[in-house]
């Protein structure tokens, strides 16, 4: 069975999709109905830009989603996914990709969800870390140990975790880690702790947008972060999509469940490889690429 994934934020690159808006009539009609949707042209960040330029909020995660919800859209009858999921921001795109959103309301809620991230992200100085070859259950121990706001973000592979939370609470937390033999724990070059009760504004403003949006139910399961299970269920994937801003991305687990139901075949379909690495730490049995366009 095929599965099909979408990246999230950090994936982004200069140049990412001009090969798309120059090879694809439809690709290029998609990509100015985003400069007039956002009302910018993010086609000139995305393809000519500078990588201050893409690292904004603002212009990161439209970006990174209209580069793989057009990759989708083109490779046409190649797109045939039994189950999608996306890494944080993927989710957004792996909904478009399943149908369950429209492109246009996929592409102004990815709008709204960057700029009510951003805005949480200044109201409180926070960050995340990587931790790198410690047991989840260590992590978790640690973070629910520390008198300051910090929690498991991301559960990346086995071994790989981010943790987000307030400055106090992320350095607390790599000093608790570190006493614990912990050789690995790197700070990210990031402005907010996301997927973090501190991103609670966000979730909030993001929830009301999603209750004023028509979701369908999928072509496919959706492997949602929050849950790590298949979603079919428009009710069920609006709540997780708005809680998902405050609660882990429990990658690992969902590849894990994906495989469990059948998924034998990983394609990334967006900027970057980092999930095809990312399924390769967790099964290394399981076939993981990009998506190619012939």
């Amino acid at each position: 069975m095929k599965a099909y994934i979408f990246p999230g934020q950090g994936a982004q690159y200069v140049g990412m999709g001009k090969d798309l808006y120059e090879k694809f009539p439809s690709a290029r009609d998609l990509f100015e109905k985003a400069n007039s949707l956002l009302g910018f042209r993010i086609t000139d960040l995305m393809f000519s830009g500078t990588d201050e330029d893409l690292r904004q909020t603002k212009v990161t995660q439209p970006a990174i989603f209209l580069h793989s919800v057009i990759l989708a859209s083109v490779l046409g009858e190649n797109f045939r996914p039994d189950m999608v999921a996306g890494h944080s921001l993927g989710e957004l795109s792996a909904l478009v990709a399943s149908e369950s959103l429209s492109f246009d309301d996929g592409l102004l809620l990815v709008a709204k969800r960057a700029l009510a991230m951003q805005k949480a992200c200044e109201m409180t100085p926070s960050t995340m870390a990587a931790i790198i070859g410690a047991e989840d259950s260590v992590v978790e121990e640690v973070c629910s140990s520390v008198n300051a706001v910090v929690v498991p973000a991301n559960y990346n592979s086995p071994g790989q975790i981010v943790i987000s939370g307030s400055a106090e609470g992320i350095d607390l937390a790599i000093d608790a880690l570190k006493s614990r033999g912990v050789k690995r724990a790197i700070k990210l070059a990031v402005g907010g702790a996301f997927h973090s009760p501190l991103m609670e504004p966000a979730r909030a403003e993001l929830e009301d947008a999603i209750r004023s949006t028509h979701f369908h139910k999928p072509l496919c399961p959706v492997y949602q972060n929050v849950t790590s299970r298949p979603s079919t269920d428009p009710g069920d994937i609006m709540a997780n999509l708005a809680a998902q801003l405050i609660s882990p991305v429990r990658w690992t687990q969902s590849v894990l469940n994906m495989i469990s139901d059948g998924a034998d075949s990983f394609t990334e379909v967006g900027p970057g490889s980092v999930l095809q690495g990312l399924v390769r730490k967790i099964n290394p049995a399981v076939s993981a690429g990009a998506a190619i366009l012939t």
